[in-house]
């Protein structure tokens, strides 16, 4: 076959990325045909509990009770940003603008109305996703209902409920249109009140929806939200923080057993949990603890080294749970150091295929080590798919040399020269990446291929 130029292969490179930005178009436009395949054949359904729905939905499309459960599970959840709701972030940001003046005041005004504007399109939507209820949209509308009020309407399940629900927005709805164009006197008032009772009785029914969960459950959630406020605590303290009514009905014992069943770590009775902000976002934590605790480096057979390194037992507990939420690497618990103080505890990441996602995810949260990443993303692409290209063994020498000098160039008084490095010349070697030209290589590779599909 021929070779291919550059504007060949530059045309090639777009075309690929066409066919995957339609492919994406295509999965989005998938999805919200399922999910208005599942709405389509919701409406007109008479009122039932849950379990029926799903029951009838499994028999209909011919699949497993599970599998109809997993499907028809249209429970809404909160629309948050940085951990933050809408209302809560527009707060922030009307508390900001009073210390803007002129245009960027004006901006972010426009910002903050658009985002309200697209925050009651979102509500809209909720509603319209209860498919019980979306034909009373107008008048929840009308209860003022909030995102966490509508979520709870979706959480709804039995029958009963749903029609306690129905029953006060028809009585709500009944009312309004007999007080409509109704002059301001006694009648008014005593209808106005009614409606002011079938709001509170909505609201009632939707706060009770909320507090039916089991003592286990809120103890479970009582024992979570300490350990992660407070990491190392004991089951005493746990027990001691808890509210009357579940301090009076649990034991130290009940509590070690919560919590193991929610895989919250325990180092000799302290228990720890890395919380939900941390989980969010793990790869930027675990990028800013590289950059602090951790090293990226080559071993002496230029093999892929990451690691993240802690001392004590909240170190040990700390790496079982990042071991846990990042779900790879390799434990190394209680290791003698170096200086016979505090144990060591590691976390290591030694295949190529774990140290390339880990770092591939990690990258864009570096601020000290993106260099060093680099290096070991190169080094990984060379030894998975190019290192019989004849000019591979001599890059891989220079990126142990790139890793030696980003690892050691702040230490002034540390021997290049016994590397064979020179420290005028790393830029050369930087400039040398092969991560274009395999770039290249590969989308050729896969010229072929595309010409078969197209063909086909």
């Amino acid at each position: 076959m021929a070779k291919l130029n550059s504007e060949q292969l530059q045309e090639l490179t777009n075309k690929v990325k066409e066919v995957e930005q339609l492919t994406e178009e295509q999965r989005q436009l998938e999805q919200e045909m399922e999910l208005e395949a599942k709405m389509l054949w919701l409406d007109g359904k008479p009122l039932s509990n849950h379990d029926e729905l799903v029951k009838e939905y499994a028999e209909d499309f011919k699949m497993s009770y599970t599998k109809a459960s997993k499907e028809l599970d249209l429970t809404l959840k909160e629309y948050t940003i940085e951990n933050k709701n809408i209302p809560t972030l527009v707060k922030d940001m009307k508390k900001f603008r009073r210390t803007l003046k002129g245009e960027q005041k004006k901006q972010l005004t426009k910002s903050i109305d658009n985002l309200i504007d697209a925050y009651s399109d979102h509500l809209e939507k909720s509603i319209d996703k209860i498919h019980w209820a979306s034909p009373y949209k107008s008048v929840i509308n009308d209860m003022t209902c909030s995102e966490s009020n509508i979520i709870k309407l979706s959480n709804i399940k039995d029958v009963e409920s749903k029609r306690e629900i129905i029953d006060c927005l028809c009585k709500y709805w009944e009312l309004k249109l007999e007080i409509k164009d109704m002059p301001l006197n006694k009648q008014y008032a005593s209808i106005y009140k009614q409606m002011t009772q079938a709001k509170k009785d909505f609201k009632k029914i939707l706060k009770a929806q909320s507090s039916t969960k089991g003592m286990k459950d809120r103890l479970k959630e009582n024992i979570l939200k300490s350990v992660c406020n407070t990491p190392g605590i004991s089951s005493r303290e746990i027990l001691d923080s808890l509210p009357e009514n579940l301090k009076n009905k649990t034991t130290t014992q009940i509590i070690s057993k919560l919590a193991i069943s929610q895989n919250i770590t325990n180092v000799d009775g302290a228990y720890y949990k890395l919380n939900d902000d941390i989980k969010k976002d793990i790869y930027a934590y675990t990028a800013a603890f590289i950059d602090s605790d951790g090293y990226i480096t080559m071993d002496r057979n230029n093999n892929p080294r990451v690691g993240l390194v802690a001392t004590g037992n909240r170190g040990k507990a700390f790496m079982i749970e990042m071991h846990k939420s990042l779900g790879m690497g390799r434990l190394h618990l209680d290791q003698k150091s170096p200086q016979d103080t505090r144990p060591v505890n590691r976390l290591n990441f030694y295949s190529q295929k774990d140290v390339h996602e880990l770092l591939t995810k990690c990258r864009p949260h570096f601020r000290l080590k993106r260099a060093n990443a680099d290096i070991l993303l190169e080094l990984v692409r060379i030894k998975k798919g190019f290192k019989k290209e004849p000019w591979a063994k001599e890059r891989i020498g220079e990126l142990f040399k790139l890793m030696k000098y980003h690892n050691h160039k702040d230490n002034t008084n540390y021997d290049f020269s016994a590397y064979d490095i020179d420290v005028d010349s790393i830029s050369k070697l930087e400039e040398n990446s092969k991560m274009s030209w395999m770039d290249k290589l590969e989308a050729a590779e896969e010229t072929p291929k595309m010409i078969g599909v197209n063909s086909t």
